[in-house]
């Protein structure tokens, strides 16, 4: 038999992340010790009263069964709780909230809800890079808004044509950012709602890292802006919030008719979630006032470190307010791709190099915070000395 894959396939780079995976277990393979600074996955465990819960509920018979796809209803009352006390929206469990596979999950299903091919989908570089492949997979005319240290890495919308904003189906967004850490607030989004509203744009707002912040500055959720609920969808994800990343559980929030679309694909692509991770989230959200601080007091304490380490080593950087990133320039005469590749070769030191995240990326590593504190210390001593 002759196979061969669809152009869609072929047409795909290499996912960042895998290519990130491959050098590292490369130079691991080698007896490198290898500090990975690259893929953003929590390495602090999830607290141990979810991991417990998710155990009692995994024991009860009833629980093995396929679940609702939609979200079992505890687990939509916990996100509609947690909503409203943390961002002050009134979300109806029944019709405005649906659960997705993780944030990766959800938002790689949204261009199927809304997306024609040919339509116009608007997507932040450098940026999370499923937002444009999966966009491309529905046939969508990719179209990218450039993020820069002069615009405070938020897309500038004037610069959008009118031709192309007409045209336009979908707009992501992600802020608090990856890999930027840049974060947006109120009179952005306002402005962004403005633009969606005039131009017929529906608008998926990444949320993943709203909970990791820093200096008690909370990043606001796109919903909080008046008409937000009118043109779009906040997709957020427990994986960075409780340390939850391999368990695979999110939630889409907003106008009933927006995340309606999302859960009509989702019931004809997938069987729900696992009922107890269902459970178990539910009770993280819960209580989330007493499982988050712990984390960001952790990553807080990281931040410091892994800035006092990059500044000994004389690179530039953005001090975060948020997200467990760090956007840092690569020196004079160095390209992403060229700095990243000394630090692996000469620091044993896995960092992203930026220009993965889009063209505007160029010139900029992303540094995570997914390392004890004693390792981001080591970090910025191998850095210094490969730079010496």
């Amino acid at each position: 038999m002759k196979m061969s894959y669809a152009d869609r396939i072929l047409e795909l780079p290499p996912y960042l992340f895998e290519r990130i995976d491959r050098i590292k277990n490369e130079m691991a393979a080698g007896g490198a010790d290898i500090i990975d600074l690259g893929v953003g996955d929590p390495d602090i465990p999830t607290p141990a009263p979810i991991v417990q819960e998710l155990a009692r509920e995994a024991a009860r018979p009833e629980n093995h069964r396929y679940p609702f796809t939609a979200g079992l209803s505890v687990f939509r009352n916990a996100v509609a709780g947690w909503y409203s006390r943390r961002f002050g929206v009134t979300l109806e469990p029944g019709g405005e909230i649906t659960s997705v596979i993780g944030s990766k999950e959800g938002i790689s299903h949204v261009p199927l809800a809304f997306v024609n091919p040919g339509d116009v989908v608007l997507v932040p570089e450098p940026g999370y890079p499923v937002y444009g492949i999966t966009s491309a997979f529905v046939g969508a005319d990719v179209r990218f808004m450039p993020l820069t240290a002069e615009n405070n890495f938020l897309p500038d919308l004037g610069a959008i044509p009118k031709t192309v904003a007409d045209r336009a189906a979908l707009m992501f967004l992600n802020y608090p950012n990856n890999p930027t850490a840049a974060t947006a607030g109120p009179g952005y989004f306002k402005e962004v709602v403005a633009f969606a509203d005039k131009h017929n744009i529906v608008v998926c707002h990444d949320a993943a890292y709203t909970e990791l912040y820093f200096d008690g500055k909370k990043p606001v959720s796109f919903l909080e802006t008046d008409g937000a609920r009118d043109v779009g969808m906040e997709i957020h994800s427990l994986s960075k919030t409780f340390n939850m990343t391999g368990w695979r559980i999110g939630f889409a929030v907003g106008k009933k008719e927006i995340v309606g679309g999302l859960a009509k694909v989702k019931s004809n692509m997938d069987s729900g979630i696992f009922q107890p991770i269902q459970l178990a989230a539910a009770y993280a959200l819960d209580h989330a006032e007493e499982l988050t601080p712990p984390i960001r007091a952790v990553y807080e304490r990281r931040r410091g470190v892994l800035a006092e380490a990059l500044s000994a080593a004389g690179l530039e950087y953005r001090m975060p307010e948020a997200s467990f990133y760090f956007w840092v320039k690569t020196p004079k005469g160095q390209t992403s791709e060229s700095f990243s590749a000394m630090l692996v070769q000469k620091a044993h030191i896995v960092a992203t190099p930026g220009s993965g995240f889009g063209p505007s990326g160029e010139g900029y590593v992303r540094f995570t915070l997914c390392a004890p504190e004693e390792r981001l210390t080591e970090a910025g001593e191998r850095i210094v000395g490969a730079l010496k």
